[in-house]
């Protein structure tokens, strides 16, 4: 039997229902599993942990909406990814996690061989958070580390966190999307990941919604991707101070690039076929894909578009 999902959300949880969820992990017959906004008991959050740190199918785990929302259930979680080895994508946008507890957490994250995509956005964090966030995104070629990483609004982050993430973000070979959404950035702060853009030689999507930024910000990225080829295919910058006019300058450069990659790759397409090989793309399973700008359709992110290279990269 192939591995399935189990998807409930914003409901409590039965005892019938958590032995259910308990059995499916244990017998490696679930792939997904999403329990957002849930609320169960901490007997039955602690039975389920060790259903999962033996689980060998389950690639993603959504807990969003405060499921891990206490010292105790973050401590319980950590001891699970210790022992798990196959969860890629791990989703806790609006736990209270707080610095304390990203601490408690990030030794089983750092030494996960699988994980790939990380949601922590809404965990009130700040800038200790983000020293250890960046031991995540190791430099060029030293490790595998994180591809998605998102941290939507957490205001609790200064200048100086997101300038180091910025520079982590520079010297990263694997980051495709940052999601800091909702942060008040500001145009310094821009500036700066402008330069971690321009650095990245893989950084896809950039996810700067109601940020703070004004039209100062928007110049200095138009010149960015105007001038110094960049990896980047998405810039989100709705909700901010910026005209329409620069904002539209972007979107049609990023376009431009794109197409010109599709062009480019619809022709070693061609060549492939005449050789008699099936396309790269089409051996990989990949597909055209976006990132969803609203945090809370970011749990089946890996069932479509980018999570599926990304499934498809660490199962070959």
């Amino acid at each position: 039997m192939l591995p399935s999902s189990i998807q409930i959300s914003g409901e409590p949880l039965s005892g019938a229902e958590v032995r259910d969820i308990c059995r499916g992990l244990r017998d490696n017959a679930v792939r997904l599993l999403s329990l957002r906004g849930c609320r169960l008991c901490d007997r039955d959050f602690g039975r389920i942990c060790r259903a999962l740190a033996g689980a060998t199918s389950l690639a993603q785990l959504n807990l969003n909406l405060g499921v891990v929302s206490s010292p105790s259930r973050i401590k319980q979680l950590a001891e699970a990814l210790r022992t798990n080895r196959s969860i890629q994508s791990l989703f806790l946008h609006g736990s209270p996690l707080t610095d304390a507890g990203l601490a408690l957490l990030n030794p089983a994250l750092a030494l996960h061989p699988a994980l790939v995509a990380l949601d922590l956005g809404d965990c009130m964090l700040g800038d200790e958070a983000i020293n250890l966030i960046c031991g995540l995104l190791p430099p060029d070629g030293a490790k595998s580390g994180l591809k998605e990483l998102t941290l939507s609004a957490n205001p609790g982050i200064t200048p100086k966190g997101w300038s180091r993430l910025a520079i982590a973000v520079a010297h990263s070979s694997q980051v495709r999307v940052l999601n800091l959404d909702y942060n008040p950035l500001g145009d310094h702060v821009a500036g700066m990941l402008a330069v971690a853009v321009a650095s990245s030689r893989t950084l896809e999507v950039l996810d700067l919604e109601g940020t703070g930024l004004t039209n100062q910000s928007a110049q200095t990225l138009l010149d960015m991707v105007e001038n110094y080829p960049t990896a980047l295919r998405s810039l989100v910058l709705a909700e901010n101070s910026i005209s329409p006019e620069l904002q539209q300058q972007i979107c049609d450069l990023l376009s431009e690039g794109e197409e010109e990659e599709e062009m480019a790759g619809g022709a070693d397409n061609t060549q492939e076929r005449e050789r008699g090989q099936e396309p790269a793309a089409h051996q990989r399973g990949s597909s055209p894909w976006m990132c969803p700008s609203d945090p809370s359709s970011q749990m089946v992110l890996m069932t479509s578009g980018l999570g599926d290279s990304l499934l498809a990269e660490t199962e070959m």
